[in-house]
């Protein structure tokens, strides 16, 4: 059986956390509750309580049992406290061994590092730990410190989708971005 993971880097934790969880994750979607809103899609009703949180966080702990999908947690060493997360999904092997990346950062936390520092150490894990070869980010051409991520990171740019995913109840464009195990 899978066991929780952890991971760290110069000032993070990147774990992958379960349900026990649940109240500090709770705290950091309401602390940035205005902030991620115009990147994400339209939360349910009961998003923002501790039950949906549990329920959530059990739903993605299976999902990392089974090699399906998984999300670091993001904690900053000095206080352990959450400052966002990394999701990857999709997670297919076989002959493609691809998957979608995600991520979201504490609006406290923004222009600090912290999000390339963690990306590029999710990186390494999901080519050396999960022998994948290729990771895809897709990124709202508006938004300006993704894009900057990106490119600081390496990431290729692949190319351009009209109305891709619906954030925040609209239809948005995407750029669509890579990185490859080329070893």
């Amino acid at each position: 059986m899978l066991r929780p993971r952890s991971y760290e880097t110069e000032r993070l934790y990147l774990r992958i956390i379960k349900s026990n969880y649940a109240r500090e994750v709770l705290d950091y979607y309401k602390r940035n509750h205005n902030f991620l809103k115009e990147w994400e899609p339209k939360r349910p009703k009961d998003f923002y309580t501790l039950g949906y949180q549990k329920s959530q966080l059990n739903y993605e702990y299976n999902m990392f049992k089974k090699r399906q999908d998984v999300r670091f947690w993001i904690f900053k060493k000095e206080n352990k406290k959450i400052i966002g997360n990394i999701g990857l999904s999709n997670i297919i092997m076989g002959n493609f061994k691809s998957c979608f990346m995600s991520y979201k950062l504490d609006k406290d936390e923004v222009n600090k590092g912290y999000m390339t520092e963690a990306i590029k150490e999710v990186v390494r894990i999901m080519f050396d730990d999960y022998n994948l070869h290729r990771i895809e980010v897709n990124v709202v051409p508006r938004n300006e410190r993704s894009l900057k991520v990106m490119r600081k990171l390496n990431f290729e740019e692949e190319g351009y989708s009209k109305r891709y995913l619906e954030i925040n109840g609209k239809w948005e464009d995407h750029l669509h971005f890579a990185i490859y195990d080329d070893r």
